[in-house]
This record gives structure tokens, sequence and C-alpha cells, in this order.
């Protein structure tokens, strides 16, 4: 196995509708510019427009380098706990059992497919949400599950992790 370098980055600022605004074209512009300075293989997207827009304007500025959708990527809840912290109780309110096993089976699927080494060396983007962020990074720390809701992820936002064969992930994270 080889090393995976994941980028994963918020989408852009959105409106209510989830279209993006013109500071989060902006935002997501910028971004392209320091990804471009990469060697970057695939940018990986969210099925939903503000995701799919900010994944193309960032492969626009990547010439040649696919832009794929990954529907593990989507906005959902990654878990759902018996006990939540009382900030984010009202969060919480009306999950029911079969929502909150959806959700963990989508952040199963995601961590499956994205948190591990390569085949092959790759530096993939993944153009999600700071759900999806928050979970991947608290995989990497070995983290309890519950550990998600305490990490934040700003929109065009950058955190970087590394898999290894037989190391630790090793990760990092910054803001554009």
């Amino acid at each position: 196995m080889a090393t995976r370098r994941l980028f994963m980055v918020g989408h852009g600022a959105a409106d209510a509708f989830g279209t993006l605004t013109e500071v989060g074209r902006r935002q997501t512009e910028l971004l392209a510019e320091r990804l471009a300075r990469l060697p970057i293989d695939t940018v990986w997207h969210s099925p939903l427009p503000r995701a799919v827009r900010s994944a193309q304007l960032i492969g626009e500025r990547l010439n040649g380098v696919p832009v794929r959708e990954a529907a593990e990527l989507t906005d959902h809840m990654p878990h759902v706990p018996k006990n939540p912290p009382a900030a984010w109780a009202g969060v919480f309110d009306g999950y029911d059992p079969a929502e909150a096993a959806k959700g963990e089976r989508l952040a199963n699927a995601l961590t499956d497919r994205f948190a591990r080494p390569a085949d092959t060396e790759t530096h993939e983007v993944l153009v999600t949400h700071a759900y999806q962020v928050a979970w991947l990074l608290r995989h990497a720390l070995g983290a309890p599950r519950e550990r998600w809701l305490g990490m934040s992820c700003g929109n065009t936002a950058v955190t970087a992790i590394e898999y290894c064969t037989d190391a630790a992930p090793h990760w990092w994270s910054t803001t554009t």
C-alpha cells in the first residue's frame, strides 16, 4: 500500500438554498489557487449543490484533474450520542433510531472508503461539509465517536490527513 493524502475542505459559503454566495465563490477560487500548487490526483465532492459547485471551481483551476462525486461525502449527522452535551441537545431533537442508524452507516462508509492508505500514492481533495471533516479527523485521532461534536471546519478551511502503511495517521489544519 502507498500513502494517501486527503485534503478535506468545507464547501464555500452558501445561502439558505445551498447556492454558493459571491463570498463563497471567491473563497473557493482562493482555495483552488492554493491547491493548484499541489500534485492533486482527484477532487471528490458531496452530491449537494454547494459542494458540487465548489468542486467544479476547484477543478477548473486544476487542469486535467478529474472531479467526481462520492455519495459518502454528503452532509449528514454521523453519530447521534445517547446523552448529547446540553449545548447540542436541540440539534438531535427528532432523530429516531432509524435516522441515527442511517447516519452511522454513512459515517462507516465514509471512513471505510477514505480513512486508509491507498493502493497507489495519491493526493485527493474531498469537498464536503463540516460534520464529515470533523468525523474523519476524529477517526484519524482515534477519539471516541462523540468527539466529532467539538470539532469545527470553516468554509474552505483545509484539514489534511496522511494515511501511510504501518503508521498512525498524521494530520494538520489551516484556513484560507
